[in-house]
């Protein structure tokens, strides 16, 4: 911009109807970081409704234009670049509404996780061998995600704080005495293991250990007071972006859970659910059975299926389940095996989705097939969709 501008811009604004104004327009600078001001470079925000065909006669006496004129009907005004005597005399124009200086923008980071476990890596690629985990900054923030399971250890570093213990139902301690619950939860939303590493996790134990059965077991009518107690909690919490729920446990059809996670899903939140790992037809399985709930199954890092994958129509997608590392009790990290490995990689999906994109409730899961990398389980068993869950990542 020239000094013509300004000698061009004054007989303009003398000649304007409602001559002068009383106070300059207000110069507003976007928040955020200095570093990010494009320097005299300036946004002029015309009022509604106000002529462009005077200010461009104005624009026809300068030795340069300005970088753009908006007049599309969206916003009205022009940009370029201003030194400060001109951007005074703008300033009093009658029909400036106010100017802001401009600033750089970008497209909304993606973060690189290098070293990523397979699991993570493995959803954020097309193909099968990357180390890297590739996901939105957003990573699951505004979300509350559940975990129904065997507790969880909460002072564990890798939650930062966010994991919060609610309590039991049915015989057991109250920690995680089989270090189940933990391990899904770090697959969630741990900080190094996590698909969503900034949803907020409450756990409810359900499942202790039993040494007669040398196994985490709890029978199904505390499995739904779990689930009763999920859809009173999440009404007091604050989840602006959805509530999430993973069910890494099954066992044989019951039709009072699959309609307890029924009726939860019907709230509008999400459930995972592990497809079991008997390798028969999760149809006989709850709560993998459930018509809302999202069935996951399993794969390896060959991408071949889980040899003892649960199969069928019901199960939604599969996602990593084999030898997959993620947190433990007592600070310790270590590798578990099974569908209960492949959930969480899915409800922590969701999560991610749900706040980078919007949106929740079990109609996700129908965003998570669409999205997913199909046919890509090299020995899927037929009938089984052939699906692999995918973040969306753009250069995957």
């Amino acid at each position: 911009m020239r000094l013509s501008f300004l000698l061009s811009l004054l007989p303009f604004v003398a000649a304007t109807p409602t001559g002068k104004r009383a106070e300059p327009a207000p110069i507003l600078v976007s928040r955020g970081e200095a570093k990010n001001l494009v320097q005299d470079k300036y946004i002029v925000k015309f009022k509604e409704g106000s002529p462009l065909a005077l200010l461009e006669e104005a624009f026809k006496m300068l030795d340069g234009k300005p970088s753009t004129v908006y007049s599309g009907g969206a916003f009205t005004g022009f940009a370029g670049k201003m030194s400060g005597l001109v951007l005074e005399a703008i300033r009093h124009h009658p029909d400036v509404e106010y100017i802001e200086q401009a600033s750089v923008m970008s497209t909304q980071g993606y973060v690189t996780q290098s070293n990523a476990p397979y699991g993570p890596a493995r959803i954020s690629h097309r193909q099968r061998g990357s180390n890297e985990y590739v996901y939105d900054e957003s990573a699951g923030a505004g979300t509350c995600t559940y975990i129904i399971d065997t507790g969880l250890d909460v002072n564990h570093p890798e939650f930062e704080g966010r994991a919060t213990y609610l309590g039991r139902y049915g015989p057991g301690p109250d920690y995680d005495d089989c270090g189940h619950g933990t391990h899904v939860a770090g697959i969630i939303g741990s900080k190094t293991y996590g698909v969503a590493k900034k949803t907020k996790l409450y756990s409810i134990k359900v499942l202790s250990y039993s040494a007669s059965e040398n196994n985490c077991v709890g029978d199904n009518s505390y499995i739904i007071n779990a689930v009763d107690a999920v859809a009173a909690d999440a009404a007091k919490r604050s989840c602006p972006k959805g509530v999430f729920v993973n069910m890494s446990l099954g066992g044989d059809y019951t039709k009072a859970l699959n309609d307890a996670v029924d009726n939860l899903a019907g709230k509008g939140i999400f459930v995972a659910a592990a497809s079991g790992n008997e390798n028969r037809d999760a149809r006989y399985v709850s709560p993998a059975s459930a018509s809302k709930a999202c069935c996951v199954g399993a794969i390896d890092s060959s991408d071949r299926r889980y040899t003892r994958s649960n199969y069928g129509a019901n199960v939604d997608v599969a996602a990593p389940g084999v030898n997959v590392i993620s947190t433990l009790p007592n600070g310790r990290t270590g590798s578990l095996t099974g569908t209960s490995m492949a959930s969480p990689h899915v409800a922590g999906l969701a999560a991610y989705l749900a706040a980078k994109d919007g949106g929740s409730g079990p109609g996700l899961c129908s965003t998570i097939q669409k999205m997913a990398t199909a046919n890509a389980i090299v020995d899927q068993i037929q009938g089984t969709k052939n699906l692999i869950a995918f973040n969306g990542n753009p250069r995957g």
